[in-house]
């Protein structure tokens, strides 16, 4: 990792694993903006050092270390040392996670992970095995492995997650601004008009937003875009279509903000989809880098799995928003 200056990232999922995202990422300059996820992620760090706000402090994950974000909880993303830090990632559904931990632990309620950084090689290893599976097509072991590693980190840092439970008068407006920018989020009204609309003023409504979501209104909005971009590019929208349609300016503008919560620009994002939906077709066969007994290792509490070094396929475009040397930047 030392010595280039080049940043990687691929973010793809594989038909046979539905409800999971995953991701290759190399960064160094990469900056995270304050956003959340709709599913857990369980980032596998190899190289480098990762920091992320979450909770109200600095968070430092460095190799052989998982980074843990429960739905819907506000996260940034940076580099901890001038190296940046590499990582392979998945994110699973809520409710996969959910279905593992009814079959596998004894967690009551909605599971989640108890602490943001959990220090385990070995499942870090899965992860990458998992990744690997993946890439080869071997469903059989990306699936196993895949509840094998939810299952030993909701083991070793699982528990009930606390319901968000709205009771004051201000949780309720927040609330209720929150379904007035889901609804209007091509067309916002503005903070003042939104309070007034709410019968409240607009610090008190600011105030409020943040004790409830964690990020002030804009903020909130802007991660709420990309996620309804990532829906439309997911269903085969073209950037440029779906720009428009969540309330960005133009392709570029979504470029910008789609990269610093997502990873990879929104081209890239939606090529590895069309991918997926190009493979239904094809025959994977069995892959022999799971043969001679991978699997019945798979519970060995010090097997030490190297993870294979990932091949990056798309630029991380940090630097530049664009999806191709020659779009622009916005």
């Amino acid at each position: 990792m030392a010595g280039t200056a080049e940043e990687r990232a691929r973010h793809w999922q594989y038909e046979e694993l539905p409800g999971v995202d995953l991701l290759r990422a190399r960064y160094i300059r990469k900056e995270f903006v304050r956003h959340t996820h709709e599913h857990f992620v369980i980032a596998a760090i190899t190289e480098g050092v990762e920091v992320f706000h979450h909770g109200g402090s600095d968070q430092y994950a460095g190799p052989g270390a998982l980074a843990l974000v429960n739905p819907d909880t506000p996260h940034t993303g940076r580099a901890g040392v001038p190296e940046g830090w590499r990582y392979g990632a998945v994110y699973p559904a809520p409710e996969l996670v959910a279905e593992i931990a009814g079959e596998t632990t004894g967690i009551r309620g909605t599971p989640g992970f108890v602490s943001p950084v959990l220090d385990d090689p070995y499942a870090v290893g899965l992860v990458h095995q998992v990744l690997r599976a993946a890439d080869e097509g071997n469903a059989l072991a990306a699936d196993t492995l895949l509840r094998v590693a939810v299952t030993r980190l909701l083991r070793l840092n699982g528990g009930a997650l606390p319901q968000r439970q709205v009771r004051t008068a201000g949780a309720r407006t927040a609330a209720r601004a929150r379904a007035v920018l889901e609804e209007r989020m091509a067309e916002p009204p503005s903070l003042e008009r939104l309070a007034a609309d709410l019968g409240s003023s607009p610090f008190a409504l600011l105030r409020a937003f943040r004790d409830v979501y964690g990020m002030p209104p804009h903020t909130w909005l802007t991660d709420a875009r990309v996620r309804r971009a990532r829906r439309l590019l997911d269903a085969g929208t073209t950037p440029a279509q779906a720009a428009v349609a969540v309330g960005f300016t133009d392709q570029s503008h979504l470029s910008r903000h789609f990269s610093r919560i997502v990873g990879v620009p929104p081209g890239a994002y939606r090529r590895e989809r069309k991918n997926v939906q190009d493979t239904r077709s094809r025959i994977f066969l069995p892959s022999t880098a799971w043969q001679n007994g991978q699997l019945s290792q798979t519970y060995a509490p010090t097997a030490q799995e190297s993870p294979t070094p990932p091949s990056y396929g798309t630029p991380s475009a940090s630097g530049s928003p664009s999806d191709s040397p020659g779009s622009p930047s916005g």
